[in-house]
């Protein structure tokens, strides 16, 4: 019996053992997304007559004789499903990729399931938005609902304990807005497409625009450290469909990072596309390409593969020892840029400013600590992939989820000796990055094939890939000592810092000096030091990921902070408005003198802290109002609070080049290098073109993400969508704006300065021009009206982010619950207060993940036993509290039209934060994350009776 898919019945059989994601992707349902293939993160969605089912593991057999509707027949007659129109009203979603699933999930709830989302929504996992955004758009009533997780396992607030800030707009934050421009709730330019399932990410290209489609899939190895003595294809190259076998003998011989940044010698070049040495579990042996996925993977199964075992080293620690195996010693230091290769130390810092012995003499109180962070994944839902290809003018097409594509074909070129302008590099619609996709992982591997083949060639990750083969967050181990006299003053700060890169040296270096840097500064302290080494290991490569160092040695000084402050008897947010930097004052961390290129080009530091301290004295009353303060025996209460500061774009530059052009119709586009991937900079792009051209953002077409389209752009990462690009397209808007002028003034005979531009036209005295009729115009004139805006991410700012938990802990039993969450950030002026909010709101739930659950855990042998999401646990809708977000009132010098960068900062101050609420509560101390139950219960039972406070 046909499989009837979205009302038309379907003449395609499935294959034996399909599942019915795989089956209706194959029939262009593009919108039904993969993010786990196991069941667990609920992106693939879709009705079997009328019921949700995880498609993933829904064999497609069971389908026949039944309807299957997926989010593409979602709507009906041409109208939105009423789900539908709730989330791009309230833009649930961020990137986008889980949000079919979300609304297929949620469009069969009644009213009883909408009343208990932390239950109806526990199938469908979202790694962006902070699940607010969703439940909005789920109940659609706007914030009215009553939905809070109560982090770990804790009851639901009361709505009178909510407290959350209107649009997450308090304290001022924005400028009054004209609608679409600057300040306004502008809605995703994508949302549409998004909500009906056509948004096309890497993948989601149909079968017959690429003839002959090849599928790569690749051999891992099994062990932390070998040499590969051979390879036999022989058995490979006789499972029918396979094509070839790529191995190290294949391989160009050019060593590179796989880690993306704008000067590629930032990073060691300690890389192969494929190595004849092995160094952790995981790591590429050979790629198979055959005409199918399952033949690809039955041709990798056939390989046989002889190893010679070397000795192996899991621990930075052991890995710096005389003796311990040396993972790249064969490499030169100068060369490759490794620092001491013989001894696995892949960068290392060591700096004094002042005297830390005379610093501790002075102190009245020394707080002396190690602390520790752990591995954690990026969980972006759309796993790594790229296609690749060979165009009509035999040009290596790429088209691959990376946050940099740009720099992609610059790598490219390097490893094949390509000239730039022989490759193109295409980034989709991305689902979620994090860091994660600056690196190239898949692109090398798929131009490899497309190069030799001739053929189009894709490679697309497993879930279980993502987690033993990609990246994960650096694990740090931090030996602090800090000192503060009594009157509240911090008279030493020293940092002992060990950073886990595993086997190769991907953001190593910058990591470990990001880490050791806005941290240090944030805090006036004549004396500080910092020895600070990265080391390999055989483990799976740490790289980049959301605060790029900062959130691990953050959470070491912000505890360290609370444990000085209570260790003289002061309040720990005095002792921070004491010790904190103020406008003026030099942010120093390494380094005797400021970095030149960074100025306060706005300051709300201050403004956080209060904001932060008066909504949880606000919450601390409401709840006694409503009679909830005394949740019974065997629990305490307690509040903490962090601070952190970040430059809002990293530094020796961060370049873009944009265009805008007015169109023959009088609308405009805007040509851009920066990817999309929910960090929302498509928005910004189009909002800021639009206050400079006095127009609406809905009338400004954003074109980005493709090498073809502009000249360079070094990607979105570092927080620099908003304030780099976006700085160039606004100067590219300028520029326009001003050109438009200068044409209707020539048309009118009216001077320029009587000529104003508005939405649609130029006012030239009284005389209305459209702007159709001065496009046409120009080009009698011979007038281009497209100018080019370029930025190099100089000078920089700094933004601020606070955040504050108040929480309540069992003694008896360990458990935690979140009875408020609260975080101000200084953004400048907010181009979009929805879009900034949920950025904050999605950075907390995650780094809630990092500070309570997520682990990346390595066995005694090397191995990831977490490979699956159903052991690895990121947030779902029960887990995130419904926090509280308020923006200070500043305006930023620097930025464009005065905003600062919002993505990565808001994960910063939440684990420290939530620790120093439990120190506050119960008097112990946990100094190591993930801070579990199972933690608190032995902590608390270690840590003997809790402290008065």
């Amino acid at each position: 019996m046909a499989i009837e898919i979205n009302g038309t019945a379907t003449p395609a059989t499935p294959r034996p053992g399909q599942c019915l994601r795989t089956f209706l992707r194959e029939q262009g349902n593009f919108g039904v997304k993969k993010g786990c293939d196991g069941g667990d993160c609920g992106a693939c969605t879709v009705h079997v007559d009328g019921t949700p089912v995880h498609s993933c593991i829904y064999p497609a057999v069971r389908a026949e004789g039944k309807a299957v509707t997926t989010i593409e027949g979602l709507a009906q007659g041409g109208a939105l499903h009423p789900v539908q129109e709730q989330f791009l009203a309230e833009q649930g979603f961020q990137c986008g990729f889980c949000t079919a699933g979300m609304m297929m999930t949620a469009a069969t709830f009644d009213d009883e399931q909408k009343a208990n989302l932390p239950r109806s929504l526990k199938g469908n996992l979202c790694r962006c938005t902070g699940y607010r955004s969703i439940a909005d758009a789920v109940c659609g009533t706007h914030d009215k609902h009553n939905h809070d997780g109560g982090v770990a396992g804790g009851a639901a607030r009361p709505a009178s304990a909510a407290g959350t800030a209107a649009d997450g707009n308090t304290a001022a934050g924005t400028t009054a807005s004209r609608a679409g421009q600057l300040g306004d709730n502008v809605p995703a330019p994508a949302g549409l497409a998004v909500v009906t399932g056509t948004a096309r990410y890497t993948l989601d290209v149909p079968s017959g625009e690429l003839e002959g489609l090849l599928h790569l899939k690749l051999l891992r190895s099994p062990h932390a450290h070998a040499r590969i003595v051979s390879i036999d294809r022989t058995a490979a190259l006789r499972v029918p469909g396979v094509v070839a076998v790529f191995t190290h003998e294949d391989a160009p011989a050019q060593h590179f990072s796989t880690a993306q940044h704008e000067f590629y010698t930032d990073d060691p070049d300690d890389t192969r596309v494929l190595d004849d040495v092995v160094r952790f579990i995981g790591q590429r042996v050979a790629a198979v390409v055959a005409e199918s996925v399952g033949a690809a993977e039955a041709g990798a199964r056939a390989l046989q593969v002889e190893y010679e075992l070397l000795d192996t080293v899991f621990s930075p620690q052991d890995a710096m020892l005389p003796g311990a195996p040396a993972l790249h010693g064969d490499k030169d230091p100068v060369k490759a840029r490794i620092s001491r290769p013989r001894q696995n130390v892949v960068a290392e810092l060591h700096s004094e400013l002042g005297s830390v012995a005379d610093g501790f003499a002075a102190a009245d109180f020394i707080h002396e600590h190690t602390y520790r962070t752990q591995r954690v994944q990026h969980v972006a839902l759309e796993t790594h992939s790229s296609i690749a290809w060979l165009d009509a003018e035999d040009r290596l097409v790429v088209r691959t989820s990376s946050q940099v594509p740009f720099l992609v074909r610059r790598t490219l070129g390097r490893v094949f000796d390509l000239p730039e302008d022989r490759i193109r590099v295409v980034a989709g619609r991305v689902g979620g990055g994090f860091g994660g996709k600056q690196e190239v992982l898949t692109e090398d591997l798929v131009a490899l094939a497309a190069l030799t083949l001739r053929r189009p060639v894709q490679l697309e990750f497993t879930r279980t890939e993502q987690f033993n083969a990609t990246t994960t967050r650096h694990p740090f181990t931090i030996k602090l000592k800090a000192g503060a006299s009594k009157d509240g003053l911090l008279t030493a700060l020293q940092l002992d810092v060990v950073t886990n890169t595993g086997a190769y040296g991907n953001h190593a270096p910058g990591v470990m000096f990001h880490g050791c840097g806005e941290s240090l500064a944030v805090y006036k302290c004549a004396n500080k030091k910092v020895d600070a080494h990265a080391v390999y290991t055989n483990t799976v490569p740490a790289g980049a990921f959301r605060g790029y160092g900062l959130s691990q040695t953050i959470f070491a000084i912000e505890s360290a902070i609370d444990e000085l402050a209570v260790g003289i008897g002061m309040d720990p947010l005095e002792f921070r408005l004491k010790n904190m930097v103020r406008e003026g004052d030099d942010m120093l961390s390494t380094t005797p003198e400021p970095e030149e290129d960074v100025h306060y080009g706005s300051y709300g530091l201050d403004q956080c802290v209060s904001l932060v301290r008066d909504a949880l004295s606000r919450g601390k009353q409401r709840y006694r109002d409503a009679g909830l303060d005394d949740l019974g025996p065997g629990w305490v209460t307690g509040e903490g609070s962090a601070l952190s500061m970040i430059d809002t774009v990293p530094p020796r530059g961060h370049f873009a080049h944009t265009r805008v052009s007015l169109l023959p119709d009088g609308t405009f586009a805007a040509d851009v290098g920066t990817a999309e991937f929910g960090n929302g900079t498509t928005t910004v792009h189009a909002q800021l073109a639009a206050t400079a051209l006095s127009t609406r953002a809905d009338r400004v077409a954003v074109r980005q993400s493709d090498t073809d389209l502009v000249e360079h752009d070094t990607g979105a990462f570092g927080s620099a969508g908003t304030v780099v690009a976006g700085k160039a397209t606004l100067l590219a808007a300028t520029g326009l704006a001003s050109r438009i002028v200068t044409v209707a003034a020539a048309l009118t005979g009216v001077p320029e300065t009587e000529c104003v531009l508005d939405d649609g036209g130029v006012d030239c005295a009284r005389r209305r021009v459209p702007l159709a009729d001065i496009h046409d115009a120009a080009r009698h004139q011979g007038v281009q009206l497209a100018v080019e805006g370029n930025w190099d991410g100089t000078p920089r700012s700094v933004a601020f982010n606070v955040h504050g938990f108040r929480v309540a802990v069992n003694t008896g039993t360990g458990e935690l619950r979140i009875l408020q969450s609260v975080q101000a950030a200084d953004a400048g002026v907010v181009v979009n207060p929805r879009q900034c909010r949920g950025q904050i709101e999605g950075g907390i739930a995650q780094a809630l993940g990092a500070a309570l659950y997520e682990e990346v855990r390595v066995d005694d042998a090397g191995r990831v036993t977490t490979d699956i999401l159903r052991q690895y646990h990121i947030a779902s809708f029960a887990d995130v509290p419904r926090s509280e977000v308020y923006f200070a009132s500043t305006k930023d010098q620097v930025g464009p039209l005065g905003a600062k960068s919002m993505s990565e900062s808001p994960f910063n101050p939440v684990a420290p934060a939530l620790a120093n609420a439990i120190r506050n509560a119960t008097g112990v101390r946990f100094a190591e994350l993930p801070i579990g139950r199972d933690k608190i219960y032995l902590g608390l039972k270690e840590g003997g009776p809790v402290l008065s406070r």
